[in-house]
């Protein structure tokens, strides 16, 4: 199984690009992963709110093929514990997909087509985290979920 991450736009800060490519590096061990940013829409100040979402969610579907699993980060997705996610990606893999991707929508969430193509939603939190956190707090879930799997003395309860 591959997984990826699709998010929209570049992470700006050099901090958090560092981190990032260090959790990408270490899931590399347990399965193969790619971390897909697309690029941000441009000249979204004449567009609505709705139309933004539009745009990107269209972006975001041409990335997403037929059999691939989607899984939206949204914050209304169920929330679930370090190991509760450890079990959903051992359940995944286990079904035998190819692919399961995991998406950050923009500033405004998702449009309602990229909604209707989900097979799932997850929240990784009831907080709110900047776009550019976020991918370093999934990533580094997914390097989590692999260890307890394993059993590996990362992750501690």
């Amino acid at each position: 199984m591959t997984i990826t991450l699709i998010t929209i736009g570049k992470t700006d800060s050099t901090a958090l690009q560092q981190l990032i490519a260090t959790y990408e590096q270490r899931l590399q061990h347990y399965i193969k992963f790619e971390f897909l940013e697309l690029p941000d829409i441009k000249k979204t100040k004449n567009l609505s709110e709705e139309q933004q979402k539009q745009k990107e969610g269209e972006r975001l579907l041409k990335e997403i093929n037929k059999g691939d699993i989607l899984v939206l980060l949204d914050e209304r997705g169920k929330q679930l514990t370090s190991k509760e996610f450890a079990d959903y990606l051992q359940k995944k893999m286990n079904s035998g997909i190819k692919k399961l991707t995991f998406v950050i929508g923009g500033p405004y969430g998702f449009s309602e087509s990229v909604f209707q193509r989900a097979q799932g939603k997850i929240s990784l939190s009831k907080m709110t985290f900047s776009h550019q956190m976020v991918r370093l707090f999934a990533i580094e879930q997914l390097y989590r979920g692999f260890t307890i799997l394993r059993n590996e003395p990362y992750h501690h309860e």
